[in-house]
C-alpha cells in the first residue's frame, strides 16, 4: 500500500470543507444570538427616530472629534455637533440628556465605553439625546484600537 486513490482522498476532504464551512456558520449564528448588533434608533410613539447626539473632544487629540464622527455616522446615528472642551477628561463618557438612558448606552456600546460612564445629566435645550465626552482614554475606543 504505497498511498491512497484519489477516489478514498477526494470525498474525505469534500467533507472536511464542509464541516469546516458549517462549523463557521454555527459559530457566527451563535455569537450573534449573545452579540446582537446595535442599531441607531430609538422607538417612540410606534415610529423609529435615529438617535441623534452631540461630540465633545476633550481627549487633546487633534481631530479625534471628527474620526468619531465619521465613525458613529458609518453606523447610522446621527451627529449633529462637535466641539473642542476646555478641559482634558481622563475618560470618555456618554452623557444622557433627555432620561433616555437605553440610546445613551446603545452608542456607549457602539464606542466600546463601559455601563458605568454612561450618566444622566437631563439638557433639552441640547435637543440630542446623548452626548459623548471623548477623554484621554481614547485609544481604548473601539474606533481608535486599530489605529
Amino acid at each position: 500500500m504505497k498511498g491512497r486513490s484519489a477516489r478514498t482522498v477526494w470525498p474525505v476532504v469534500a467533507l472536511s470543507i464542509g464541516a469546516l464551512v458549517v462549523l463557521v456558520f454555527l459559530v457566527a449564528f451563535v455569537w450573534r444570538l449573545f452579540h446582537p448588533p446595535v442599531t441607531p434608533f430609538v422607538e417612540s410613539d410606534d415610529q423609529q427616530h435615529v438617535i441623534q447626539l452631540d461630540i465633545v473632544n476633550a481627549s487633546g487629540k487633534n481631530g479625534a472629534g471628527r474620526s468619531t464622527m465619521t465613525y458613529l455616522r458609518e453606523r447610522g446615528f446621527d451627529v449633529v455637533e462637535i466641539s473642542t472642551g476646555t478641559e482634558l477628561a481622563a475618560r470618555t463618557m456618554v452623557i444622557d440628556r433627555m432620561g433616555d438612558r437605553q440610546s445613551a448606552l446603545k452608542v456607549a456600546k457602539v464606542l466600546g465605553v463601559s455601563d458605568s460612564m454612561v450618566v444622566s445629566q437631563i439638557d433639552s435645550m441640547l435637543f440630542v439625546r446623548a452626548s459623548v465626552i471623548l477623554g484621554k482614554d481614547l485609544l481604548m475606543l473601539t474606533p481608535f484600537a486599530d489605529s
